[in-house]
């Protein structure tokens, strides 16, 4: 993808949209993009994308599009947050072909888009969406939503991010992180809980998942996905700005609350 700083910024999740089937050339790119799309966990993520009026699909907040395009993992270590990781990255893309889409875990019938998805015992269907042209107008439903999540509102930086310990927001930062970390900040998140936290230490950036009621459920952490997701916007913003490194796993010595959870950290390629 070009100009993904852009498109992280521009994007924004669409529950309304306009009736058009998306077009045979988009959805040709799409289908190859999904066949390529990986991410840093090694999970081995199998995309479809379906037919609502085939499968006998429905979501009660998605209006106006027949095409869905669902994920299904096994679970793995990290499963939730290379779903979530890689899922982000097919959003974007379809942005950038001018198509909408918005994650969807709890509010669709998830009972058909498992028996679509033909999801196995050791298997979860994390996260799904609708795939579609934006309508003009949102529907009331999908405004008053928007409105009640606050959907378009961010924690400020340096409640998400801290410098060498939990104890030293990193409010005043302006290191080689800044802008991947403020654009990870942008990450959309289930009801809009924005559960990313991450100690910032020279060359490296350890993160952490704050958790909350919604941290565990029949698909796993369903923050973890969110968590994922923002990892996605921290990295491909590092990648386009030519910074290389990689995703580890090697809990740091740092003290955190009881509702603080290391996840993974990431370290630039010196």
């Amino acid at each position: 993808m070009e100009h993904v700083k852009q498109l992280i910024r521009a994007r924004r999740s669409v529950r309304t949209f306009d009736g058009r089937a998306p077009r045979a050339e988009d959805m040709a790119k799409i289908e190859k993009f999904l066949e390529e799309v990986d991410n840093p966990f090694g999970a081995d993520i199998d995309f479809r994308i379906l037919s609502a009026a085939r499968s006998n699909l429905s979501s009660a907040v998605i209006v106006g599009t027949d095409t869905y395009v669902a994920a299904k993992v096994k679970r793995v270590k990290h499963y939730e947050m290379a779903c979530g990781y890689a899922f982000e990255k097919f959003c974007l893309f379809a942005w950038s072909l001018g198509l909408g889409t918005v994650m969807l875990a709890g509010t669709l019938s998830r009972q058909s888009f498992e028996k679509a998805m033909e999801v196995g015992a050791d298997e979860v269907m994390p996260v799904a969406s609708p795939l579609g042209y934006a309508a003009e107008k949102q529907s009331i439903r999908e405004k008053m939503m928007r409105k009640t999540l606050k959907a378009d509102e961010r924690m400020p930086f340096e409640q998400f991010f801290f410098e060498s310990d939990f104890a030293h927001p990193a409010k005043d930062y302006s290191g080689i992180f800044q802008e991947a970390l403020e654009l990870a900040r942008l990450a959309p998140s289930a009801a809009n809980k924005q559960p990313l936290r991450a100690v910032i230490a020279g060359d490296s950036v350890h993160f952490y998942e704050c958790k909350g009621k919604m941290a565990n459920s029949s698909l796993g952490d369903v923050q973890k996905l969110d968590i994922g997701i923002a990892l996605s916007h921290f990295a491909l913003c590092l990648q386009e700005d030519g910074i290389s490194g990689r995703f580890y796993e090697d809990k740091p010595d740092i003290a955190c609350e009881e509702n603080v959870e290391y996840m993974i950290s990431f370290e630039v390629n010196r």
